[in-house]
């Protein structure tokens, strides 16, 4: 089924795609050469010279044919289907094509099984990336209506988006996702029920990173353990009824694709690495150099593509001409689902759209150690492979039905326009042919296998009951079971928790039982004494994933549990002494460090072996890091911040700050959660002034049984010291709080009376403002940010800023124009490469003519702040430098605050 041309563009503006039901030619059957230039076919075909710089004699050049050739041509959908080499029994079928959907680099469901697609509109559209981020990328949301095995009826659900690095499907009518060159993920939710998301939320920050788009935080994941995980980053979060909280990780390495095993285990997915990463031991504990992970020739690709079209060049082409060595891997899934052979149950999946093949990945573990190879290495094959040079895997997934889906990017260039500028290898092959006209395609597979039908019961999660969604845990279809807990987890409905606790304990599927146990955990429901039968339980998995849970209640003050850590480093089998090990390592029980030597030398077995050496390792680098982390004046206020937490704070706070538990039925917290709390991170004033006058009432709608006293009968240093430590421990990263600035805040003060209302407190503290599109952002000169970008000034609010054209001068100046007047009172900013401005003034005006100077400052290299007391209302802001340098001028992560 397809949209007619007048529906398309009479509802575009509603941002609503409808279909016609008769459609005169099927979009499987369109190809994409009719949106393409005729003449491109027409001889002579393009001759591409040699670039002066290229040298024939080195490994990239040497054997390069630039003969001239016929155009490659895309075909069809119908007929790509043809183009694929499987193995025996299985099939692919299109589900989903262009002119629906474009770009599809990524797929998601949510919990009434609509499929989200992730557009990346602005990818690559020509050979130099020009405009590949301008705001013209979406998310679009997919439904098969009539159940007939096609997504025919989609809406635009979020539009005019710069490149996003994810989707995630956060219940009824609400995504997460998050643009490129930014710092923040937000919550996007359809609150009118049209299909079109209307209300925007700030959900958590401090995951993102600049880069060209290929290297930038992506595919943030909920995992079976209730925390979220991405590329890149390395912390991971949670979203609580608290607020969101993080915890640092080790390096993910992964570049596009996240996923998790049966176990909750998550894979990461290297690009050009082309590999999976760190799927032996989870994340949480530290990264852990394991040389056997690949069995030989594991990198070896089988592709019957031959074109050599690709950046390692010449020196990775085997003679056919085909990729020799996996370079450029995208997206991935463990199957999950129990619509295809059993053999492929817990196996992982992921794409070489550079290679054009899908491959399919079997583990081994032994002594507590996992390797990986190539299914069908025997025979010199992949799980997919096709003929046709255009197809493009970039995600795929373990669907509702029970089977799994490919997304097909279906393009010419699959490679970032840092590698295709001029004088490279991949240009000359790309223009040679010209491929790179062939954009704006994309299709989504279905693969199925012989005799087995995809599940017809489509999810309606949404509205069903708390116990209903409880017997998804043990539906066979890994899907259901992560898509029931997560949306148990949102609801916080503890009517359920004691089929919970009956499925933990007695149902005789082991999967629902690992689900039924973190759902507990995501609750807050997780008794002592469940953790207790599963680490006594002779299922190896139960009792791994027992010492995981319990993690979560020796947080929250279960110190007992340090017995059962001790006493299960002597289980019989490897990977349950692992797991003890890396959960006091991770907890710093008392006695960890000599509990990591004892099993070191008791212990012969290869995994424990490595996992005991490398932890061991890494205390004696941080106590190394420890001594220089902190200027000598931070680290004063960092320990002194941290002694006076330990022994006062955390009663109410919890040891690792994540609220102390409280109430019969568990789920309550008697203070706030510090891990990742915007409120301690921001402003620094806000935490200041709570330790200083105290704060009652509800916190964001949230009552608290205790109730935080002021403490400004203690000195500055004590104030600065707590504020400090708080800022920068449990995961946090922010400005350390100098005696001086409490001394300020305490003058400003000293007239309080009583404690804050929250509320009251926060209409004080300076808000940053969150950018918008009416902002007029003008500077007296703006470079361009590399490939792909504009001369936009604007990108000074995210990772990759902004910079003159030339070095810095007096008089050159940066300038906000604001919607509406704002009492404005205080910038931030960042700069690096000895960009800082030398010596810059900061003005305000209502009209842009008259102008009030209220602040001067030397700019430093790293944070810049920079306040006034000036509460006069300004439509404008203007920096303006005051020294010459021999370097731009450069700001990133701007932000404005006002009162």
């Amino acid at each position: 089924m397809h949209f007619s041309v007048k529906t398309f563009y009479s509802l575009s503006v509603a941002f609503v795609f409808l279909f016609s039901c008769n459609p005169e030619k099927s979009y499987t059957d369109i190809s994409p050469t009719e949106r393409l230039d005729p003449s491109r076919m027409d001889a002579p075909y393009p001759e591409v010279p040699i670039p002066e710089s290229a040298d024939l004699t080195s490994p990239r050049w040497k054997g390069i044919d630039l003969s001239p050739l016929a155009p490659l041509v895309p075909l069809s959908a119908k007929e790509e289907q043809k183009t694929f080499v499987l193995q025996p029994g299985y099939s692919m079928t299109p589900i989903l094509t262009e002119p629906q959907i474009k770009e599809p680099a990524a797929i998601q469901f949510d919990g009434n099984g609509r499929m989200y697609v992730l557009e990346l509109r602005s990818y690559m559209q020509d050979i130099d990336a020009v405009g590949e981020l301008l705001p013209s990328s979406r998310i679009s949301r997919w439904e098969d209506k009539d159940n007939d095995g096609i997504y025919e009826e989609g809406v635009i659900f979020l539009d005019s988006l710069v490149f996003p690095r994810f989707v995630v499907p956060f219940g009824p009518g609400t995504i997460l996702s998050m643009e490129s060159n930014e710092d923040e993920v937000y919550k996007y939710t359809d609150t009118n029920n049209d299909g079109k998301a209307d209300k925007k939320e700030l959900f958590a920050s401090g995951l993102g990173r600049s880069g060209n788009v290929e290297h930038q935080t992506s595919f943030l994941t909920w995992a079976m353990d209730n925390w979220m995980y991405s590329t890149y980053n390395s912390k991971r979060i949670r979203w609580t009824p608290d607020g969101v909280i993080q915890e640092p990780t080790g390096n993910p390495y992964g570049q596009w694709g996240v996923t998790q095993d049966n176990y909750g285990q998550v894979w990461f997915q290297d690009g050009a690495g082309g590999v999976p990463r760190n799927f032996n031991f989870p994340i949480v504990y530290g990264n852990f150099n394991v040389k056997e992970e690949f069995q030989k020739d594991f990198r070896i690709p089988f592709s019957l593509v031959k074109l050599a079209d690709f950046e390692p060049g010449m020196r990775e082409t085997k003679p056919d001409g085909s990729l020799n060595n996996v370079t450029g891997s995208a997206g991935s899934d463990v199957f999950r689902g129990d619509r295809l052979p059993k053999a492929l149950i817990n196996q992982y999946f992921y794409g070489e759209p550079v290679g054009r093949i899908v491959r399919q990945v079997y583990s081994d573990k032994k002594e507590g150690i996992t390797s990986i190879q190539n299914q069908y290495l025997d025979i010199e094959s992949e799980f997919i492979q096709s003929t046709d040079p255009f197809f493009r895997p970039t995600d795929m997934a373990t669907a509702p039905d029970g089977t799994l889906y490919i997304v097909d990017m279906y393009r010419g260039i699959i490679q970032e326009g840092n590698w295709t500028q001029d004088g490279s290898y991949l240009r000359t092959k790309i223009l040679q042919y010209q491929m790179d006209d062939v954009i704006e395609n994309g299709r989504i597979w279905r693969v199925t296998y012989d005799g087995m039908s995809r599940d017809k019961k489509q999810p309606k999660m949404f509205e069903e009951s708390a116990a209903e969604l409880v017997e998804h845990l043990e539906h066979p279809n890994g899907w259901w079971r992560d898509k029931a807990q997560q949306l148990l987890i949102l609801r916080q409905d503890h009517s359920v928790a004691s089929d919970l606790v009956k499925m933990a304990k007695n149902s005789t599927n082991e999967l629902a039982r690992i689900h039924a146990l973190w759902t507990l955990e995501g609750l807050g429901l997780l008794k002592k004494e469940l953790v207790l039968s599963f680490l006594v339980d002779k299922n190896v998995n139960i009792r791994i994933q027992g010492l995981r849970a319990s993690e979560t209640l020796y947080k929250y003050g279960e110190k007992s549990l340090e017995k059962s850590y001790n006493e299960m480093t002597l289980d019989a089998d490897p990977s349950v002494v692992i797991q003890a090990l890396q959960s006091a390592y991770v907890l710093k029980i008392t006695g960890f460090e000599e509990m990591l030597e004892k099993a070191n030398q008791s212990n012969q077995a290869k995994g424990v072996q490595l996992v005991t050496e490398q932890l061991l390792e890494n205390i004696a680098e941080a106590k190394k890091l420890a001594a220089t982390q902190y200027t000598p004046a931070d680290l004063v206020l960092y320990n002194q911040g941290k002694t006076i937490f330990d022994s006062y704070c955390a009663t109410c706070h919890g040891v690792k700050g994540l609220g102390t538990p409280t109430g019969a039925a568990g789920g309550q917290l008697i203070a706030p959660a510090f891990s990742g709390s915007p409120r301690v991170q921001g402003h620094p004033e806000y935490i200041v002034k709570t330790l200083l006058h105290g704060l009652t009432g509800a916190i964001e709608g949230k009552e608290y049984e205790g109730v935080m006293i002021a403490m400004n009968s203690n000195d500055n240093q004590y104030i600065a010291s707590v504020a400090s430590y708080i800022r920068n421990e449990f995961g946090n990263s922010g400005s350390f709080v100098t005696p001086e600035y409490v001394a300020k805040i305490r003058k400003e003060t000293e007239q309080k009376d009583g404690n804050y209302q929250y509320d009251a407190l926060l209409a004080e503290v300076p808000k940053a403002l969150a950018p918008q599109d009416s902002w007029r952002v003008t500077a007296s000169s703006t470079s361009l940010q590399g490939v792909g970008s504009t001369r936009d000034p604007s990108y000074v609010f995210g990772f990759k800023g902004w910079k003159t054209d030339e070095n810095q001068k007096n008089g050159s100046w940066f300038q906000v124009e604001l919607p509406k007047a704002a009492a404005l009172t205080e910038i931030a900013f960042e700069t690096g490469n000895e960009m800082n401005p030398r010596k810059f003034k900061v003005s305000v005006s209502l009209d842009g003519k008259q102008w009030t100077e209220v602040a001067q400052a030397k700019g430093m290299q790293g944070a810049n702040t920079v306040s006034w007391n000036h509460n006069t209302e300004a439509k404008f802001l203007k920096i303006e430098n005051l020294e010459d340098a021999d370097k731009p001028w450069g700001m990133r992560k701007l932000n404005l605050y006002a009162r």
